[in-house]
């Protein structure tokens, strides 16, 4: 069971960024997905939650309205679509996976037990 984060780089403020969360060994439509952050010197934040089974989607105050997950059921891919990115959006971006969740909310966004390595992503003019 594996996840792997991609899709980071550099982006003016202002712009937009499309991170993929990669699954293999399980099919990831029976776990809930979430994205998490940190930044340097911060405690890590849930930013994004979609459900299993075509269950809800979470986004916390912070970045609501300017960020979407989809899946791709396909390619056993999860995407997190981030717009109007602002310099404190920088941060180290993991997505994460677990099937004893099947529902999003603030709370369960703390029991998330798969884990892939993050990617970069900095917003800087």
């Amino acid at each position: 069971v594996q996840l792997q984060a991609s899709g980071g780089g550099l982006v003016q403020p202002g712009g937009s960024l499309r991170l993929s969360c990669a699954a293999s060994g399980f099919t990831s439509d029976y776990y809930s997905i979430a994205w998490f952050r940190q930044a340097p010197g911060k405690e890590r934040e849930g930013v994004s939650c979609i459900a299993s089974r075509g269950g809800n989607t979470y986004y916390p105050d912070s970045v609501k309205g300017r960020f979407s997950m989809t899946r791709d059921y396909a390619s056993n891919t999860v995407y997190l679509e981030m717009s109007s990115l602002r310099p404190e959006d920088t941060a180290v971006y993991y997505c994460a996976a677990d099937e004893r969740i099947v529902a999003c909310t603030d709370a369960t966004m703390n029991f998330f037990e798969i884990w892939g390595r993050g990617t970069l992503v900095t917003v800087s003019s």
